[in-house]
């Protein structure tokens, strides 16, 4: 799914940074948009800085998709996090957000997930 990212260097505006994500993740506008409640045609505007980036944009763009906030206001280290703090983090505000039945779903799942997990021998 992700784009291999080589080693040149981050874009200099912070809304290049974000156009560099979406394409990293090979996602149009519209579903980029769409998973962080943004319109496309306000992302559209962000992407060729003509909107400004605010600080819920930053926020949005990277508890949604595993962004480096560093890297993204900065353009300094990897663009995407990958610490499994952070991923257990997004997990549980992702898990907040949904309604108490689907959260014992999940929970299920999980257990499922667990005894599958064992039943292989993995870790």
């Amino acid at each position: 799914m992700l784009k291999a990212m080589g080693k040149k260097a981050a874009p200099e505006t912070i809304n290049l940074r974000i156009k560099q994500v979406r394409k990293a993740l090979e996602m149009s506008q519209a579903a980029f948009s769409r998973v962080i409640s943004l319109s496309s045609g306000y992302l559209a505007g962000v992407e060729v800085e003509k909107r400004r980036v605010n600080d819920r944009l930053v926020k949005l763009v990277c508890s949604s998709f595993m962004v480096n906030e560093q890297w993204l206001r900065t353009g300094k280290g990897d663009m995407f996090a990958s610490t499994d703090d952070e991923m257990f983090l997004r997990l549980a505000g992702l898990f907040r957000e949904l309604a108490p039945k689907y959260r014992r779903y999940m929970l299920k799942e999980m257990e499922l997930l667990l005894g599958l997990q064992d039943d292989n021998g993995e870790m």
